[in-house]
């Protein structure tokens, strides 16, 4: 028994090592131009753990998510490091780890009730600690989970912090109930059975993906567990707690999707096409698993789709096929459709029917999707040690499938680590999505910002962000985000007019969105019109659910009132990214003091970013203002020591 526990520890750390090696170029990486900036480089309330930031992160909706229990990691992030990004993605790695630890714990209790129930012993959760063959099949399947490419997006994307501690918590569930069924056949509620609901309702907390979970915990009673059999009431009796818990967290989910997010109407699409999408989604997620080849950041969702297109048709005529296969074995393979449903159980909330954003899959989705199919992978190892008991296979057969078991392995890894780097910044990251979509608006639109936005980049990338932003707006007119980023390229460029009216379209497009008129008042206080700029910033606020009355610097206009530059610049309030482009613009058009003005407001409500102060040391030094310019220069090189010497920026 000792030796036993010896080794499952030993398997466990080398799961902890290969899984950060895996991931570790991960660290490396920034914060990226999608979403992170919402959430993160732009958001000041979640910095910190002070009763303020505590108050925020239990009574706000971001970008269609409540997840209060995430935004505790991520206030807990900066606390200790600040808006490092490193930090964040160390944390990212370490639940990453944690869950791959967790899920070898679930899959040797699994494992070793179906190799219990193979050998003709009662099939119990207990039977679960037992066997080496049990503890290298758990620790495959942990492998195959953690270090398929598909869990790169999740890992290496700041962004998808709540997809990893939802999981933890949903795989302490799923845990505690196994530990909570054990001993027999009704559920031990006062500890495990607690435990396991507690973890369920903070795991919503964390984030609502994981609404699926009682219908996973009834799969698991069906197979491997047996519970179903003679007491399919009783056991739907007991789901009802994580039903209820459950119920409240949809609730939950679609309020703040309602609140927060953009829906696609049926209407937008027609009842065909959802089901076209739904049968796509349903089919990629276990291809994918099967053929990690060829992943993107985004699949965009087409403008049509319908069953008779072969792209949707295919998955069609699959699902159909691959469900009849495991419905005809299913007494000799019941783990394959066991895995089956419990895959497009968990994956039914982003399927497609009820379709919000621009994708039509993520690889994000499938890090719970998988699980059922990684412990099938990881079962091949006591199945195969029981025929080599029996002399059904050689020896030299089962070292030839060990080394081809190995291979996969590292194939999984080379393919998790490459997928990583694409998330390494922005650019990159887009640039890999348009190669393998150029017809994708939404990658072109963010390359064409990725471009614009690289730090104090040359001006002769600006026709080459151009170029991408006109091509998703040709491929997908509608789409407003390419023509905000445009109307930005065209006020850095000194193209007033062609700002104008490109912000004007996107105002038209996106008319509930605050950052439309506060860019376009950008656009007017440059060519000293602040009256105008003043009008478009108020509007900007009162978009924001900010009244004017509350924005800095005192109170909104009053009819006919005629504020000057100093006056409209107060109304701009604390958003960094109009505070940068109005700094920087104001340098183009040599006019070094009101840029300083701009640009030492920028640097005070971010005084960690390093973009800012280098503009504020070159309006300092034009300005002539030297001691200025070498004080923040002395700041900006304590910074970042590898930053260029900004009396060189241009």
């Amino acid at each position: 028994m000792r030796s036993g526990r010896l080794f499952g520890l030993g398997l466990v750390l080398l799961i902890v090592v290969v899984t950060a090696a895996t991931y570790w170029s991960g660290l490396r990486g920034q914060f990226l131009n999608w979403d992170d900036g919402v959430l993160f480089t732009k958001n000041p309330d979640y910095r910190g753990l002070g009763p303020a930031q505590l108050r925020w992160m239990f009574t706000t909706i971001l970008a269609g998510h409540y997840m209060p229990l995430t935004w505790l990691t991520l206030g807990l992030n900066y606390t200790l490091g600040g808006m490092n990004p490193w930090g964040y993605h160390l944390v990212a790695l370490i639940l990453h780890a944690t869950n791959a630890v967790l899920f070898y714990l679930v899959a040797v209790r699994l494992l070793g009730t179906v190799r219990a129930g193979s050998h003709g012993e009662a099939p119990s959760a207990s039977t679960g600690e037992g066997g080496w063959s049990v503890q290298v099949g758990a620790f495959v399947a942990a492998l195959v989970f953690a270090l398929h490419p598909q869990r790169a997006e999740s890992v290496a994307w700041v962004t998808e912090r709540g997809t990893l501690v939802s999981s933890a918590l949903y795989l302490l569930a799923v845990l505690a109930y196994l530990r909570a069924t054990a001993r027999g056949p009704e559920v031990a509620w006062r500890w495990w059975g607690t435990a396991s609901l507690v973890s369920f309702g903070a795991a919503i907390l964390a984030k609502g993906m994981v609404i699926t979970l009682p219908a996973t915990l009834l799969i698991l009673d069906f197979y491997p567990l047996r519970r179903w059999e003679g007491r399919w009431r009783h056991a739907l009796r007991e789901k009802v707690p994580y039903a209820a818990i459950a119920l409240m967290g949809a609730a939950i989910v679609l309020s703040a999707r309602i609140r927060g997010a953009q829906w696609s109407g049926l209407a937008d699409y027609g009842l065909e096409a959802r089901l076209a999408f739904v049968a796509y989604g349903l089919w990629f997620y276990p291809s994918s698993f099967v053929w990690p080849i060829g992943l993107s950041p985004l699949y965009e969702a087409p403008l049509r789709a319908g069953l008779g297109e072969w792209r949707f048709l295919a998955p069609v005529i699959g699902l159909a096929a691959v469900t009849v296969v495991l419905v005809a074995v299913r007494h000799r393979f019941p783990g394959g459709l066991a895995a089956w449903i419990n895959g497009a159980v968990v994956v039914a909330p982003v399927s497609g029917i009820a379709q919000s954003g621009s994708q039509l899959v993520s690889d994000r989705y499938s890090y719970l999707a998988g699980l059922g199919f990684a412990l099938i992978a990881g079962y091949a190892i006591p199945w195969a040690a029981d025929l080599r008991r029996r002399g059904r296979i050689g020896r030299g057969v089962a070292a030839t499938a060990a080394g081809a078991l190995v291979l996969v392995l590292f194939g999984l890894a080379l393919g998790a680590a490459g997928q990583t780097g694409i998330w390494h910044d922005s650019e990159t990251l887009w640039r890999w999505a348009v190669d393998r979509d150029p017809e994708c608006a939404t990658c072109q639109a963010g390359l064409g910002e990725a471009v614009l936005y690289v730090p104090d980049g040359a001006q002769s990338r600006l026709g080459e962000a151009e170029a991408y932003l006109r091509r998703a707006i040709a491929l997908r007119p509608i789409l407003p985000f390419p023509r905000y980023t445009l109307g930005t390229l065209f006020l850095v460029s000194g193209r007033y007019a062609e700002a104008e009216d490109s912000l004007t379209t996107y105002m038209r497009l996106a008319p509930g969105e605050p950052q439309g008129p506060a860019r376009l008042a950008l656009v007017y206080l440059v060519q000293d019109r602040p009256a105008e700029a003043a009008r478009l910033l108020v509007r900007s606020q009162q978009l924001g659910a900010r009244p004017p009355s509350q924005a800095p610097g005192g109170a909104g206009l009053d009819e006919g009132s005629r504020p000057d530059f100093a006056e409209a610049l107060r109304l701009v309030g604390d958003n960094l990214d109009d505070l940068e482009f109005l700094g920087r613009t104001l340098l183009q058009q040599g006019r070094p003091q009101q840029a300083a003005q701009v640009l030492g407001r920028a640097v005070a409500l971010a005084p960690e970013a390093t973009t800012p102060r280098a503009l504020l040391v070159k309006a300092y030094q034009l300005s002539g203002r030297t001691e200025l310019a070498r004080h923040e220069a002395a700041a900006l090189r304590r910074l970042d020591p590898a930053a260029v010497d900004p009396l060189s920026v241009r």
